[in-house]
């Protein structure tokens, strides 16, 4: 069989973290990032004895910052032959209505939840050949307004469009993009609201419908996915 590339952003915890485990226990190989170092060493140990047979380039990247993605990019040109699935997922949050939040506050999340996104898949592209798959985590922010909302639902609303336009671009090549949007997901940022795990989503369930689309036909390409609680958005 042969060999298979990943690159997943964001992949020490939550989604992107529950991602890169189950694209590893399919055969991938893997490169990932995630900003903090520490968090990096210990989930690469982790998923070394999981998959031993895998190569794993896990590096330290904080995508805020235009040249962390390049280097992150130019790491894996030089590591991996191709690649043929790119998760998009590495973002940050912070709530607020446009009229209160502070100034900077959309300038900074575009650069990590959009910018970033933008500038990987970019520069992975000559990687990509009919057959590969991109994901862009995007989120039900992306689909509506909700209250604080604010920058945070308006770059989540810029990457879905970015994966509309991506998916009209790379479609005639073979290139497959999914948009995802999933609501409340069980993270360990949510693990303070005093919410009950029962309200949430798990990492897993939306790790399952991102390889559930990967094992579609090339031929078919699930252009959207929308996954909210049983019990409705948080």
């Amino acid at each position: 069989m042969m060999e298979r590339y990943a690159v997943v952003t964001g992949a020490t915890q939550g989604i992107g973290h529950a991602i890169a485990t189950r694209l590893l226990s399919e055969g991938f190989h893997l490169g990932c990032c995630a900003r903090t170092e520490s968090d990096l060493r210990q989930v690469k140990a982790a998923w070394q004895r999981q998959a031993p047979q895998a190569k794993i380039l896990a590096l330290p990247a904080d995508f805020e910052h235009q040249e962390a993605v390049f280097s992150f990019s130019k790491a894996i040109r030089e590591s991996f032959p191709r690649v043929d699935v790119l998760v998009n997922n590495a973002g940050i949050f912070q709530p607020g209505s446009i009229a209160e939040e502070p100034a900077g506050q959309l300038e900074a999340m575009m650069r990590v939840n959009l910018f970033g996104a933008y500038d990987l898949t970019r520069e992975l592209l000559p990687l990509m050949q009919a057959g590969s798959h991109i994901f862009n985590l995007c989120s039900v922010a992306s689909l509506r307004a909700y209250p604080n909302g604010g920058a945070y639902s308006i770059t989540k609303y810029a990457l879905l469009g970015f994966s509309d336009n991506l998916r009209f671009e790379l479609g005639p090549k073979g290139i497959r993009v999914t948009a995802i949007c999933p609501g409340a997901t069980w993270s360990r940022s949510w693990s303070e609201s005093g919410l009950s795990r029962d309200r949430f989503m798990e990492t897993e369930d939306v790790a399952s419908v991102l390889w559930n689309a990967y094992s579609l036909s090339e031929k078919a390409d699930l252009e959207r996915i929308i996954l909210r609680p049983t019990s409705g958005d948080v």
